[in-house]
């Protein structure tokens, strides 16, 4: 019997140290985070950051994650969204981490699984983005998977979620879903971005999304009256468990207020 299971964190938004972004203390939030992992999860094999790790992509907030993730007892990977400024993130977490085709990706082999973070930003976009450099790179990871169940780990969903955010989802879905579909093990795809715990199948493949530790939104799907809410809380990462039979994800809310935010703290 072979198992894994590890966390995965997303939307940070952290900015200059001192300084709210919507009103909310990003820090504090994601020194939450940390404790609670520590305290409920020390099992966990590593921790996956997908993406948003800064508001506005300044070095200063780069510097602040490596601070506040160093408590944590486990490995922790990262990737970018479309909130971060690459070159900014390289220049404090290393120039290594920037592979020539997957950009800001990885790969992880543990517990008879293959684990991809793949970076989905692309500078200027708001939406996801695979050039076909990632693409190649991508096909060529799950090629080396052979027979290994393989989760994949980003920032953008590619599936439509009939809700807003649909806009700014991942370009050209599509070509994503056929170079998933040349491997026959793709267990789950799980993504951030859209501040909204989901769940769905998308052209066969398992996805979810999970709320990330900064504001939620409501589920405002079509028929709802009125406006999307913004959402002090929950701030939730996930819980992955996979086993030779399958996966699951579980919503950890570590902070629980749901109090509406005032539109004013967004410009």
């Amino acid at each position: 019997m072979t198992g894994l299971k590890f966390i995965v964190l997303s939307d940070l938004h952290l900015g200059v140290p001192g300084v709210p972004v919507n009103g909310l203390d990003t820090a504090a939030r994601l020194a939450d985070a940390v404790t609670v992992i520590n305290r409920d999860h020390a099992n966990a094999d590593f921790v996956l950051v997908a993406g948003d790790l800064a508001d506005r992509g300044e070095v200063e907030a780069y510097h602040a994650l490596r601070d506040l993730l160093a408590p944590l007892t486990m490995p922790v990977h990262l990737t970018l969204g479309n909130h971060d400024d690459r070159d900014s993130f390289l220049s404090v977490w290393g120039a290594e981490r920037d592979h020539p085709q997957g950009r800001v990706s990885k790969v992880i082999d543990m517990g008879g699984h293959r684990v991809i973070l793949l970076d989905t930003s692309e500078p200027g976009l708001v939406g996801g983005r695979l050039c076909e450099g990632r693409q190649a790179w991508l096909a060529d990871r799950l090629d080396e998977a052979e027979d290994r169940p393989v989760i994949v780990v980003m920032h953008h969903p590619a599936n439509r979620l009939s809700l807003p955010v649909d806009d700014i989802a991942l370009e050209d879905a599509e070509r994503f879903a056929a170079i998933l579909a040349t491997h026959p093990e793709v267990r789950m795809v799980i993504a951030g971005h859209v501040h909204l715990p989901t769940a769905g199948v998308w052209c066969g493949l398992p996805m979810v999304t999970l709320a990330g530790s900064h504001y939620s939104v409501s589920p405002h799907v079509p028929g709802v009256p009125g406006d999307q809410r913004r959402l002090e809380g929950p701030a939730q990462f996930a819980v992955v468990l996979a086993a030779d039979d399958g996966v699951t994800v579980h919503f950890h809310d570590y902070l629980d207020r749901h109090v509406t935010m005032a539109r004013g703290l967004f410009r």
